[in-house]
């Protein structure tokens, strides 16, 4: 789907004060929120901080093997809008694999409010920071979560840091939101419902989140899941009849009534780019490293990715035989995955995500858009990288991982570069992504709705089947009506807070998607 690159004649018809211009925007356009000012544009953020304690590091390591309690210190972040010192802010060591990287360069989080309530940077409550374990060119994550902003796929924003502790010069690293209800609020308009984390399966167990029925019982669940909010009520029951439904519903039952479960498209979109970019280490293979929201105001189970320095197909467990994270199937995938083993499984529901997957490849997979992006990287970074003398991969590495694929810890690494050619020509290989093709014809509907809540203006990219587009308000009256399926900006800077409900016409039947008005 093209995003319109001039200005519109589409007919509207308007009701109350709304104004409407159809035009060129930016798909990384945002409302203004906490984390603009570290999120908002590609940077490289100088953090000092300042133990009292000599011994911080032991003291450090101690309590990512215990408690995991934080280290209080003081912080100072120079910026692109200038210097801020933040005292008493709270430091600890996070990760699981990352924490093989060599030497003292651990990834770790740092959390502005843990001593002094109510303290931010920027808004924020907190911040992670990532080590670059099993990638010399430091751009895997980064690359990969703004993609997934740039196509409206709920996932944290990443930029870059240097690090000293005590003066001592510790390393560059990656910086990535926070999933808490700043994240929900932001991105969902909503932070009310339950908001689950798969569980690490390191801890023995059943461990794997991998949304297979268990029972009724909630603690059949906790070595899988973690509830990362609303601790007090602690009710999983929402939960497990999530997880009943995607196993014991009946075939058609399954079709039929996952929409109103799961904000379905928004999920096909999100798996069909784990698949594009090989990125294996979350639900698709390892079941972890993701997260779900159940949204308050539209009921619906929400999908947020989490952890992505392994793309480019650097996790490869359990990926054998004849096939690599290169030439992956489309369709593949563990087999104890139930919610997606049985979307693949289903006609209907397998040939949506294989539209998802097509829009992906015309919009943002593919070299036009992404090598760009990646020597831009590249140049931002370059000299802080170099300087780094704690990282894990040589200079040499760096340099050529964008080009050529390099060894390293697990395996080999593939080129930045080559892996998306190669993936692009395998996946023009095995998927037909023509207009004409039956897998569009199954295309559910893929209409972007960014940024979503929206404070000042919200763009909105139709399906290119659509017939038009109305907005209606939460008591279903009709707005506005556009004739039209082109990109369009409106201003919503005048509507009142609320849930709005963008419905795209098809062969005359609607489909909706909340708008959420928050200012």
């Amino acid at each position: 789907m093209a995003i319109l690159r001039y200005r519109s004649t589409c007919n509207s018809f308007f009701q109350g004060s709304f104004v409407l211009i159809c035009l060129l925007v930016s798909i990384g356009s945002a409302a203004q929120t906490e984390g603009n000012e570290v999120f908002g544009v590609d940077q490289i953020l100088h953090v000092d901080v300042i133990f009292s304690n000599d011994n911080f590091w032991n003291e450090l390591e101690a309590e990512y093997d215990g408690e995991q309690n934080y280290l209080a210190a003081q912080v100072s972040i120079l910026g692109v809008n200038g210097m801020e010192a933040i005292d008493s802010v709270g430091i600890r060591l996070k990760g699981n694999s990352s924490m093989s990287h060599p030497g003292n360069k651990k990834s770790f989080k740092i959390d502005f409010n843990e001593f002094v309530p109510g303290q931010a940077y920027d808004g924020l409550k907190k911040m992670n920071f990532s080590n670059g374990f099993k990638d010399p060119t430091y751009i895997r994550e980064k690359i990969f979560l703004d993609v997934c902003q740039e196509a409206g796929i709920l996932a944290p924003r990443a930029n870059f840091a240097e690090v000293t502790f005590n003066g001592e010069p510790w390393g560059f690293y990656t910086i990535v939101e926070q999933i808490d209800d700043q994240f929900l609020d932001r991105s969902i308009g909503d932070d009310d419902g339950n908001l689950f984390k798969a569980g690490s399966n390191f801890g023995g167990g059943d461990g794997e989140a991998s949304l297979e029925y268990l029972g009724s019982n909630q603690a059949s669940y906790t070595s899988s899941y973690v509830l990362k909010n609303n601790e007090e009520e602690d009710d999983w029951g929402d939960l497990i009849d999530f997880v009943d439904f995607i196993n014991n519903s009946s075939d058609a039952v399954f079709e039929s009534e996952l929409g109103t479960w799961l904000d379905l498209n928004a999920y096909l979109r999100s798996a069909a780019l784990d698949n594009l970019f090989s990125n294996l280490d979350t639900y698709t293979l390892s079941a972890r490293n993701y997260y779900i929201y159940h949204n308050t105001t539209t009921g619906l189970w929400e999908w947020i990715k989490w952890d992505a320095n392994e793309v480019f197909g650097s996790y490869a467990m359990g990926v054998g035989g004849s096939m690599t994270t290169l030439n992956l199937d489309f369709d593949g995938g563990n087999e104890n995955r139930p919610l997606l083993q049985r979307i693949l499984q289903n006609e209907t529901l397998l040939n949506a995500y294989y539209a998802e997957m097509c829009e992906l490849r015309a919009q943002w997979f593919n070299p036009e858009f992404l090598e760009p992006r990646m020597d831009a990287l590249k140049a931002l970074i370059e000299d802080a990288v170099l300087a780094d003398g704690n990282k894990m991969y040589s200079n040499n590495q760096f340099q050529n991982n964008f080009n050529m694929d390099q060894g390293g810890m697990g395996g080999s690494l593939y080129g930045l570069k080559p892996f998306v050619q190669d993936r692009v020509a395998y996946m023009d290989q095995q998927l037909d992504c023509t207009p004409s093709s039956d897998v569009l014809d199954f295309a559910t509907e893929t209409t972007l709705v960014f940024p979503n809540p929206a404070a000042h203006e919200v763009t909105i990219v139709p399906h290119p089947l659509a017939s038009g587009l109305r907005i209606v308000d939460s008591m279903g009256r009709e707005m506005y009506l556009l004739e039209c399926s082109e990109s369009i900006l409106i201003d919503v800077s005048s509507w009142s807070n609320g849930v709005f409900w963008v419905q795209s016409l098809r062969d005359g039947v609607p489909v909706t998607i909340p708008l959420i008005v928050q200012h």
